[in-house]
């Protein structure tokens, strides 16, 4: 089971991606865990998390939320704009599914 968290601005602008990246991994036959939250829970977010994910419009935090996902042994990058604005599930998907294989 892939392990991935988002985080946004208030938790609520990602619902419809994760819906759409849960979406997807069903119609692939995977398992996984996906779930947003607003980027201030970062560091109390990671706990088995196999990859976290940025929203674009909390992209200007990603220096210091990677330093806080290295700690925790977390991949981190950030969703890129276009495949966010899309609602583009499976792209999204194969992005974290590239970094948890790093």
């Amino acid at each position: 089971m892939l392990t991935v968290r988002l985080f946004c601005a208030a938790g609520m602008s990602t619902s419809l991606l994760v819906n759409k990246m849960i979406e997807e991994a069903k119609k692939e036959g995977k398992e996984v865990d996906i779930v947003a939250y607003p980027v201030n829970e970062l560091d109390r977010r990671l706990d088995g998390v196999d990859v976290a994910l940025l929203g674009p419009q909390v992209g200007y935090l990603k220096k210091k939320a990677q330093k806080t996902a290295a700690d925790a042994g977390v991949p981190l990058d950030v969703i890129p704009m276009a495949d966010y604005g899309r609602c583009n599930g499976k792209a999204v998907l194969e992005l974290a599914e590239k970094l948890a294989k790093k």
